[in-house]
């Protein structure tokens, strides 16, 4: 695909433009999301998406919002794993002066900076269970107290969680409350992962080969060769949207040019990296000969703990690490009964 091909290609393949970031695509299942968010912007009931990291989750939550009677009042986003548990209340509620350690003055919390807009809950699934029973009355009775307060201040917003976690899993397993979910899940939508919606790739592509180009400052590049496309068509893209924008960053700052091809590509060093680790990790064929199927078995087994002892048995990230989906790695736990 020659510079113009991809110009003249970006030129339409905007979805949504928002006030963080752009929904780019021309898949059906995308839009199909899309479609359903401006259904529920004109709403206020809470909103629960669910998808793997780097799919969109807030370009798609920006999208609710600026459709909404809302749109001009503030869009906050509050990271519930970013945080300490010990800092987490303090950021969404705010504190009085002499709270705590530290807190020399009195201080808003982002559900006060969300006042009359929209909270954005990201990774809802990591906040503790010490504060789900308080954000289940935030939700309930749109009230909170700030720490080292005893005022109950009332509150106009709405809000809108994302997880990349199964929360019904956690519930089950009693890591997450299940009244705080069914609060949380009046209104489910599911971003689709990048392997899901190919459709894309392309138009994703050229949205964000302009802007490498545009960062980079280049004229000499005439775009990707046919094995480069082909080699991004056909990658299973782990961390979704934001993988593939890293790739074409990096691309565009390093290829010689005159075309990106395949070679110049982070996925061509990484497989030629794996091949290097397995054939140094397998020793030579024993003289006597050994049984295939429990040496696969056996490595496997050892690859697939210890992606979850990596991860604390985070099922969604020790997939990635394995480059499978989430479904296949919670069969094979279940078949080898390790968890």
């Amino acid at each position: 695909m020659t510079q113009q091909a991809l110009a003249d290609d970006g030129a339409h393949l905007t979805l949504r433009p928002t006030s963080r970031g752009k929904i780019v695509g021309r898949s059906a299942k995308l839009r199909a999301v899309v479609e359903t968010a401006d259904r529920v912007a004109k709403s206020n009931c809470n909103v629960l998406i669910t998808g793997e990291s780097g799919t969109g989750k807030e370009s798609l939550v920006a999208a609710i919002h600026d459709a909404s009677r809302r749109a001009e009042m503030p869009f906050v986003t509050v990271n519930c794993g970013a945080l300490p548990e010990a800092l987490m209340e303090s950021e969404l509620f705010g504190h009085a002066r002499g709270a705590f350690t530290g807190a020399h003055v009195t201080r808003q919390g982002r559900v006060a900076q969300a006042e009359g807009g929209t909270l954005f809950l990201e990774e809802i699934g990591e906040l503790p269970l010490s504060l789900q029973a308080k954000l289940l009355r935030l939700l309930q009775q749109r009230e909170y107290t700030p720490v080292g307060d005893n005022r109950t201040i009332k509150c106009d917003i709405r809000i809108i969680a994302a997880t990349n976690r199964n929360l019904a899993e956690d519930v089950a397993q009693g890591s997450f409350r299940e009244d705080l979910f069914y609060r949380l899940n009046v209104i489910e939508m599911h971003l689709p992962a990048l392997r899901e919606r190919p459709d894309d790739i392309e138009v994703l592509v050229a949205h964000f080969y302009k802007l490498a180009m545009d960062m980079a400052g280049r004229d000499d590049l005439q775009g990707f060769d046919d094995e480069a496309l082909a080699a991004m068509t056909a990658h299973d893209w782990p961390g979704n949207i934001r993988e593939l924008e890293n790739t074409i960053q990096r691309a565009v700052l390093l290829a010689p040019g005159p075309t990106i091809g395949a070679s110049d590509l982070p996925m061509a060093s990484a497989r030629a990296a794996s091949r290097t680790a397995a054939s140094a990790s397998f020793g030579a064929l024993p003289d006597e000969g050994i049984n295939l199927r429990d040496v696969i078995e056996e490595y496997e087994s050892s690859l697939v703990r210890q992606a979850l002892e990596r991860t604390k048995w985070n099922k969604n990230q020790a997939a990635k690490l394995l480059g499978m989906n989430r479904t296949t790695l919670v069969e094979m736990v279940k078949r080898k009964r390790m968890g």
